[in-house]
């Protein structure tokens, strides 16, 4: 017996040391990864927004939502470790949302930390950026945490291949491909339906109909002219690549770039925008720029949009899986209440979680996304995973049709950048221990 309580002391203690060390590493001291887990000075928040848009959002459904706080502290008792030796370990990943109990002193030392860290961070990217060649792999480690409203207009330009990172050819490419973009909008769309395949004729009427629908509580999107340029991004990207053409839930996709790039001529508050402010040289530049964002993202991800959408369908597999292996409770709930994992989680893996959060949290999950590259499907599902545990405690308690209620409309109304950056470290924590180990997934 004594020997028994040993050998869980000793696995107990290499999994707080392994926990501290990956605890370590999210709060900056080693990237990717790094996540700032305190909240921001209000003099902080004004200096990293200056050139940020605002948003104002209106939910029709789920108000009830509560922003969920995290002890960080108690989190340093119940994250992941690199390696899991036991299923006990398992069971200490299950997220907890305790409520915070900070002193006034600690919060003064955080807020000190923080602009410290934010503006080393705001030094180091421009530093990178600065520079007549963008290190790549160093600007993917910087971004991970996040991206300065301002300079994010750039850095998803260099992380997507768009802008080459030489700055000498950066402004000749970019006025090539945009030149180029408004080429395939004169031969492919500024033509009359009569010189139009019936298939094309039926695919711009649906584009048509899911461009008002697209974030529609943003009142920004309804503005016609908008529409109209989301209008014409996703008809030309769909007959460039026949082998998917136009598949529902791409429009959700073009609008993160549609906001970013627009930050970069319009100021203040999103709902204030007005895009026909705007010459229609400089609307095109930004149609131009999200088109071939929007084209090298999917680029990584062509099978998750082809017939049957087969990349979406292995996801939601591996999803189901990975959820079997870190809460085997929760899995075994929705298995005996019949919920299948395409029931709700096909919706994330074809919108990337943006009909899920507050809009105004979308272009920040986004650098993350962006910062993983080519890796990005395999880390949805960690952050899809991570994303769905939030409420495990919660979901154990529903029966099917209250869970695919709960799951169709998330409480996430009232979320912030802390609720989202804990999504993103547990998923960070759970990718570091399984993503090389995939036996520890085998059934």
């Amino acid at each position: 017996m004594r020997s028994s309580n040993d050998g869980n002391s000793n696995l107990d203690s290499r999994f707080s040391q392994t926990l501290k060390n990956v605890q370590g590493m999210l709060k900056g001291r080693s990237i990717p990864g790094k996540v700032l887990l305190t909240r921001r000075s209000p003099a902080e928040e004004a200096s990293l927004q200056e050139y940020s848009p605002t948003f104002q959002r209106s939910f029709s459904e789920n108000d009830a939502g509560t922003s969920n706080r995290t002890d960080t502290s108690k989190e340093e008792d119940e994250w992941t470790a690199k390696k899991p030796t036991s299923s006990s370990i398992a069971n200490k990943l299950k997220p907890s949302t305790p409520s915070i109990e900070v002193s006034s002193g600690e919060v003064q030392k955080s807020s000190v930390g923080a602009r410290a860290t934010n503006s080393a961070r705001v030094a180091k990217f421009t530093k990178e950026l600065s520079g007549a060649t963008v290190m790549l792999d160093k600007l993917r480690e910087l971004s991970w945490s996040g991206v300065p409203p301002y300079m994010r207009p750039e850095v998803w330009r260099l992380l997507l291949g768009y802008a080459p990172s030489n700055s000498d050819r950066r402004e000749v490419v970019l006025r090539r491909k945009r030149l180029e973009y408004f080429e395939c909008v004169a031969q492919f769309y500024d033509i009359p339906d009569s010189e139009r395949s019936d298939d094309e004729v039926n695919m711009l009427r649906q584009i048509s109909v899911d461009c008002p629908r697209t974030v529609p509580d943003v009142t920004f999107f309804q503005q016609p002219q908008v529409q109209k340029s989301l209008e014409r991004i996703l008809y030309t990207w769909a007959i460039r690549h026949p082998a998917s053409g136009y598949v529902q839930g791409i429009n959700d996709l073009a609008t993160p770039f549609l906001i970013v790039f627009l930050s970069e001529h319009l100021e203040g508050d999103i709902d204030s925008w007005s895009i026909s402010d705007l010459p229609l040289e400089k609307i095109f530049d930004v149609e131009a720029d999200c088109y071939w964002c929007l084209s090298k993202l999917l680029d990584g991800m062509q099978d998750h949009y082809t017939f049957a959408q087969p990349g979406i369908q292995r996801l939601v597999f591996r999803l189901k899986e990975l959820v079997r292996r870190i809460d085997e409770s929760l899995s075994a709930h929705m298995e005996e209440q019949g919920l299948e994992f395409l029931q709700f989680a096909f919706r994330w893996f074809n919108c990337l979680l943006i009909r899920e959060i507050p809009f105004n949290l979308v272009t920040r999950l986004w650098d993350t996304y962006l910062a993983e590259g080519d890796a990005l499907p395999d880390f949805l599902i960690y952050i899809f995973t991570s994303f769905l545990l939030t409420w495990s405690d919660k979901l154990q308690k529903l029966d099917f049709q209250e869970l695919v209620m709960f799951l169709q409309h998330l409480p996430t109304n009232n979320w912030t950048d802390q609720e989202l950056e804990m999504v993103l470290s547990r998923a960070y924590m759970w990718h570091s221990m399984f993503n090389n180990c995939p036996s520890h997934l085998a059934s």
